[in-house]
């Protein structure tokens, strides 16, 4: 049976510095997925990376190949072994599934019952289905991680007025500034992190929003949905003396803000309190500017203790998401199982014995004239026929040969004799 393998770090092991040496953008992932179905020792492959964590999900065509992939993270990113190795995780086969489960679900996020992760998850699988990396167990694996996730969703209250790092970092502003309602706030980045943080500030009435994205016409977009102002993104230095917050999430590789450019704005600000919070990986803010005299700045490790307090008020529904979790594992080991050849081979046989055994019965019954010998002899035809309907089928599954994949044969065998075990989905 194939191994089930993942290999990360995450917010729980890897401080952010780390995460960000970690982080995959879209072009790297590419090219690792690339990478990795060249190599003839892994099978199937997927690389998810996010804010909060990095994990490559893969199934071995022989053994573990554990130090293979930490060896290739090590080239790939460009970070010697011994600065990561500690903060990787390594689960194996069920504990592998039970991670992914818990991740689509947000049990494993920093904030759990956040929405966002889901369509993440989704996305990363929709990349390595469009390159040719994932096959049929990681697919149906992934199926069945968004089929837990929407259930847990559904059926628990983890999602319940959720919260995301938006609303976390937003808390905090509040938290800072006892009253919002006097304060203007710059956003630097237009995506859906950013739109999250915008529908919490408006909740706190916060007295004018600036927007400013690389891509212009996305911050007017923005701005024009919640009644704020756009501003060239060249111009972000020339307004801090004016903004009170500053929320950044872009996609930038390099600060986008430094400790030189605030010191300037805080001189004319007469060093009036300035609050950033960096929630983008890797990081858009230099955490220098802490140094400054009334200059703040907060990234996503700084987002913990909101995090935890709302952990904490979730506590019971994330025992009843992760009971559901560890039903999930249990049918998706089942699936797993019976893609063995002789668990296989046997259900066809069961099959087509009842099926002969159904259909004789119903013949019979308008037969009771026939002598005992010809009705025996009718049963041993019918499962001549049985047998001899099934046995190519079987001798094929029996001989796929070393290069072939037999879980791929083994799941169309069991949906061609609709053999599979219902999953109450």
């Amino acid at each position: 049976m194939p191994k089930i393998m993942l290999i990360g770090a995450n917010h729980k092991t890897a401080p952010v510095a780390l995460r960000e040496k970690l982080s995959f953008s879209s072009e790297e992932t590419l090219a690792a997925l690339e990478f990795l179905k060249q190599d003839a020792d892994i099978r199937e492959s997927l690389v998810f990376s996010t804010c909060n964590r990095t994990e490559i999900l893969y199934i071995p065509e022989t053994g573990e190949q554990i130090d293979k992939i930490i060896g290739f993270i090590s080239h790939h990113k460009q970070v010697d072994t011994a600065e990561f190795k500690s903060a990787l995780y390594v689960y194996q086969d069920d504990e592998a599934i039970r991670h992914l489960f818990k991740v689509a679900s947000s049990l494993d996020s920093m904030v759990v019952g956040e929405p966002q992760i889901l369509g993440q998850i989704k996305q990363a699988y929709r990349v390595a289905v469009a390159n040719k990396a994932s096959s049929v167990l990681l697919n149906r694996l992934m199926h069945k991680s968004f089929s837990v996730a929407k259930k847990i969703r559904r059926e628990t209250g983890i999602g319940d007025n959720a919260v995301s790092i938006s609303y976390a970092a937003t808390e905090l502003a509040n938290k800072i500034f006892s009253d919002l309602s006097q304060k203007t706030v710059l956003l630097l980045g237009a995506g859906e992190m950013a739109e999250l943080a915008v529908e919490h500030l408006i909740s706190h009435r916060v007295k004018q929003i600036q927007v400013a994205n690389r891509t212009f016409k996305n911050a007017v977009a923005l701005a024009d949905k919640f009644k704020g102002q756009a501003i060239k993104f060249e111009e972000r230095e020339s307004v801090l003396p004016s903004v009170d917050i500053i929320i950044s999430s872009t996609g930038a590789t390099d600060y986008v803000l430094t400790c030189e450019q605030v010191k300037r704005a805080m001189k004319k600000r007469h060093h009036q309190t300035l609050f950033f919070i960096d929630i983008a990986v890797p990081r858009d803010i230099d955490p220098d500017i802490n140094s400054i005299s009334n200059a703040y700045v907060y990234d996503i490790d700084d987002l913990k203790s909101i995090v935890e307090s709302n952990i904490e008020q979730r506590g019971k529904e994330t025992v009843k998401a992760e009971r559901y979790v560890d039903e999930a594992v249990v049918k998706f080991r089942t699936w797993l199982e019976s893609l063995a050849i002789v668990p296989t081979i046997k259900a066809m046989n069961d099959k087509m014995s009842s099926i002969v055994d159904m259909e004789f019965k119903k013949t019979l019954s308008n037969l009771k004239h026939l002598a005992p010998e010809d009705i025996e002899a009718i049963k041993r035809m019918t499962q001549a026929i049985a047998t001899r309907t099934i046995h190519d089928p079987i001798l094929f599954l029996r001989h796929t040969g070393d290069h072939r994949d037999d879980s791929l044969y083994l799941n169309v065998t069991r949906q061609l004799f609709n053999l599979d075990i219902p999953e109450g989905e």
